[in-house]
């Protein structure tokens, strides 16, 4: 494959995703860009299979690199030479589809692992040292009660505790090189990596704190259930930054209202957002988050970067660091 169109035109790539830094350059310098990032349309506009495939067509795309729209159906009729999905996983991209069609795809794990690992720390310490019901105090003139916020707010040392990682993939690891600075006791679950020696029983009878950071998958679908919170140790933490399927909602909130564990953060809910009035908000023992994780402009910046350097391997012949399907190469 060539940067270059039937007839020597450069190769055009309809880009929907948002990218920037050096990488969204060279993507700029390898093909011709119409750059129309979903972000920064209000409300945001998120294209389905027809209208996306009408889109691609209006421009005259032959390279599709998306974030958040549905890659399939009509797409898939065009005669693209590759779709990039700016994802952990291109769990946006119909594959068996591209495969059918001959598109490679491809996709750019890890690229917000630093983003989501540094929203887990804050998480922790926003909990740990309840920061958000102090800061409430302090907008609400509730400052000096019956007790002194010296009273209220004191907490425990993070450094010395034992730190729980559960999925040690790249989130995992970027969440390990920070909490073993912060110095605590790092360990890991993960059958899959043969690094992280605890099981997931041995890792919640000893952890002070248990983060999730294991992909959705059927294996680990409420893997936190009842009986996984109650083997927690009296007064522990819960973080999740990664997705709400991995543990059970009501287990999580009767642990807590049980008295059994000390709080929890969760960055992600089913439907993307809790129901109004959800036990879970009147809390102070809980910090939630709506999804923001990798919402970082260093996420950008880096899968600008992959998505750059895999086309280019692409383009030239070679094969991409990261290829869903690559059985299409042949």
């Amino acid at each position: 494959m060539t940067s270059e169109a039937a007839g020597g035109t450069r190769l055009r790539a309809l880009v929907t995703a948002p990218l920037r830094g050096p990488g969204f350059a060279a993507l700029g310098e390898m093909v011709d860009v119409v750059y129309e990032p979903w972000l920064e349309y209000t409300p945001i506009r998120l294209y389905d299979p027809p209208r996306l495939a009408q889109r691609l067509a209006e421009t005259h795309a032959e390279l599709l690199i998306c974030e958040a729209d549905f890659c399939s159906g009509e797409v898939m009729e065009l005669p693209l030479r590759a779709i990039v999905a700016t994802r952990g996983e291109p769990s946006n991209v119909d594959v068996p589809g591209a495969t059918a069609a001959g598109i490679p795809v491809l996709y750019t794990p890890g690229r917000n692992a630093d983003a989501v690992a540094e929203l887990t720390v804050g998480l922790l310490f926003a909990l740990n040292r309840r920061i958000v019901p102090a800061d409430r105090d302090v907008r609400t003139g509730q400052v000096f009660t019956e007790t002194l916020p010296y009273q209220r707010y004191r907490s425990d040392l993070l450094a010395g505790q034992t730190f729980g990682i559960v999925g040690l993939g790249a989130v995992g690891r970027a969440v390990r090189r920070r909490m073993a600075g912060l110095g605590l006791q790092v360990i890991a679950h993960d059958p899959y990596v043969g690094e992280a020696q605890h099981s997931l029983a041995e890792l919640l009878a000893a952890a002070d704190i248990v983060s999730m950071h294991a992909p959705p998958t059927a294996e680990t679908a409420h893997m936190m259930g009842a009986s996984q919170f109650a083997a927690m140790r009296p007064g522990a933490v819960y973080l999740n930054c990664a997705r709400a399927a991995l543990h059970d909602l009501d287990a999580l909130v009767a642990a807590l209202e049980s008295g059994h564990l000390g709080g929890c953060a969760l960055d992600h809910f089913d439907g993307e957002q809790l129901p109004e009035g959800h036990p879970l908000c009147g809390r102070d023992d809980v910090v939630l988050t709506p999804h923001i994780g990798g919402a970082s402009y260093h996420t950008e910046q880096v899968q600008a970067s992959m998505v750059a350097d895999d086309l280019r391997r692409l383009l030239s012949g070679e094969r991409p660091a990261h290829i869903a399907n690559p059985e299409v190469l042949a």
